[in-house]
């Protein structure tokens, strides 16, 4: 454990001491170290935001104290005696096999754990912690069991970190996908369908305008569209594996008495269209595209948003090929991914491999084949990459690429997955050179990944301002008066014979409202109509910057704006 961790953690065991001098009759849960802070969860506790500065105060007092912190080995019956009443912390000491039971003790608090710690509550920075919120969260995060208080804190190794922290936390809260889509109408979600996003408009345009990128870069690399049912018969997952390995994540319905899934991913719809008809290896690599709409049960507990939601669509795709053309597959949707990513200003990309997990099918030889492809293709690409030792999916490894946003942050995006199992259980074939049957390989990719959480990441990427051929509204006209509003209507008309998105704002407010208005809305380019540009037959163009240009002819501003969303500006 890196110093910055042991910091962390011994943080969480200030917070859970805090908590318990506050308020004694509150129960402990657990309390681990997490990336850039801590938290701890409560049973027990009734608290809201308005006690944190409370609990954050008597931290500091016990820092303050530069109490020691030691290890504790006591016996099974002897940590069952310390722990007596804290029942989660029972429940945990029965899952440990250790014959001697490991305990942290700083002051009159004490806590079962493996540690480390730093040697002393003094050592900790009190100008360098801040706790940040309180939420729920399931004990064990098993919706099943009972919702306790999670309080959250960050934590540094000095002031000027934490300082650095909480400023892109502020600007982190200010690009907020939810805030913004709210803001912008672009969706909403509602009690009735839980975790699933209701699109509204102006979001329908993003989200078409990512389909059709798509279809086009499809097009480019000659996949083929297919389209797959939404509901299946519980046989077919039980063929494909998602039933052993994925059953807790899906959703079952019955239909004539008879037990349906809605399909949480595509692929074994995808494998029953192949198998329709007969296939030669000449045909090969076989490339089909699905646009899947797909459903799979998140615990309520971690829906956020766009990022995590229980239904969504896939710009999913699968290429069947065979084992000697794995690998060149691969290249080619490593090339399309990067391409892709370009496209959005994504230029750092993040690449790992992950291996195989605990539940898997297939034997060993076959995932060290499908590994080796992934590393071979990526080392053609002459790609740095790091190991997600058994992150893969049930069926086979699988590339992961991760995007940098403007913050710095890294999101993983999109994955290539090669599948040596699925196809041989539902008995795919072809016909290879020497007239022999043979199984494809089925190489699984999405270069998006769900478009829901893509547009989470765009929205929060460009704080809503959205680059022209991207933006919901591409063009606002703004009227002064209304004597100019048969030029502006002339002007709006000549826009949308263009395909250009505009909105006409012939509202009797001022143009500085009417301009602010514009710019909450972040649309790119707003123009002024007034007597002048009437007279003129010309325009007044406004950036979303702040920037104007008088005298802008109709034609000229018709053909720069086309030349922008062609170039995708």
């Amino acid at each position: 454990m890196s110093d910055i961790e042991k910091i962390r953690h011994s943080f969480a065991h200030v917070l859970a001491h805090a908590v318990k001098e506050l308020y004694p009759k509150s129960k402990l849960g657990m309390g681990p170290a997490i990336e850039n802070g801590f938290y701890y969860d409560f049973d027990n506790l009734n608290i809201s935001e308005d006690d944190i500065s409370k609990i954050e105060k008597k931290m500091k007092d016990i820092v303050k104290e530069d109490l020691k912190i030691k290890k504790i080995l006591l016996k099974r019956k002897d940590a069952e005696k310390k722990l007596k009443g804290e029942k989660y912390k029972l429940e945990l000491l029965k899952e440990l096999k250790d014959k001697n039971i490991s305990f942290y003790e700083q002051g009159n608090f004490i806590d079962l754990c493996k540690g480390p710690h730093v040697s002393s509550t003094g050592k900790l920075n009190i100008k360098a912690f801040k706790l940040t919120k309180i939420a729920g969260a399931y004990w064990k995060g098993n919706s099943k069991n009972k919702m306790l208080t999670r309080i959250y804190g960050v934590a540094f190794e000095n002031a000027k970190e934490l300082k650095n922290y909480l400023k892109f936390l502020e600007e982190a809260e200010k690009r907020n996908h939810i805030k913004i889509g709210k803001e912008l109408d672009l969706f909403s979600f509602h009690a009735e369908a839980p975790g699933m996003p209701f699109w509204h408009p102006k979001g329908m345009v993003i989200y078409n305008k990512l389909l059709k990128l798509a279809r086009n870069e499809n097009k480019k690399r000659n996949y083929e569209e297919i389209m797959t049912p939404t509901i299946l018969n519980s046989s077919l997952w039980k063929l494909s594996g998602h039933w052993d390995n994925f059953k807790d994540d899906m959703y079952f319905t019955k239909i004539d008495k008879k037990e349906f899934a809605v399909k949480p991913m595509n692929c074994p719809g995808g494998l029953l269209i192949y198998k329709t008809n007969l296939h030669s290896y000449k045909e090969l690599p076989l490339r089909r595209a699905e646009f899947g709409y797909v459903h799979r049960h998140e615990l309520s507990g971690v829906l956020n948003g766009l990022f995590r939601v229980r239904a969504f669509t896939q710009d999913d795709a699968h290429s069947f090929c065979t084992e000697e053309q794995v690998e060149s597959e691969i290249i080619d949707m490593v090339e399309y991914a990067v391409n892709l990513y370009g496209l959005f200003g994504f230029k750092d990309i993040g690449t790992y491999i992950a291996t195989k997990p605990d539940k898997s099918i297939g034997s060993d030889r076959v995932w060290k084949i499908a590994t080796d492809a992934l590393k071979n293709a990526l080392k053609k690409k002459n790609m740095e990459y790091g190991i997600k030792k058994g992150e893969g999916a049930f069926y086979g490894p699988k590339i992961e690429f991760n995007i940098k946003d403007a913050l710095g942050r890294n999101w993983q995006c999109g994955t290539i997955q090669v599948d040596f199992s699925m196809p041989e259980r539902f008995k795919a074939t072809y016909e290879s050179k020497d007239g022999r049957k043979k199984t494809p390989v089925m190489i699984h990719r999405a270069i998006l990944g769900s478009l829901e959480r893509f547009i989470g990441i765009l929205i929060e990427h460009y704080a809503g301002k959205f680059p022209l051929w991207l933006a919901p509204v591409q063009v606002k006209i703004l009227t002064i008066n209304d004597s100019n509003l048969k030029f502006a209507k002339e002007v709006y008309d000549k826009l949308r014979e263009n395909n250009i998105r505009v909105e006409l704002d012939d509202r009797r407010e001022s143009i500085p409202k009417k301009v602010r208005d514009a710019q909450k809305e972040k649309i790119p380019l707003a123009i002024t109509i007034g007597d002048k540009e009437v007279k003129k037959k010309s325009l007044a163009i406004r950036t979303l910057d702040g920037k104007v240009k008088f005298d802008v002819k109709v034609d000229a501003f018709v053909k720069e704006i086309l030349n922008k969303i062609k170039k995708r500006n």
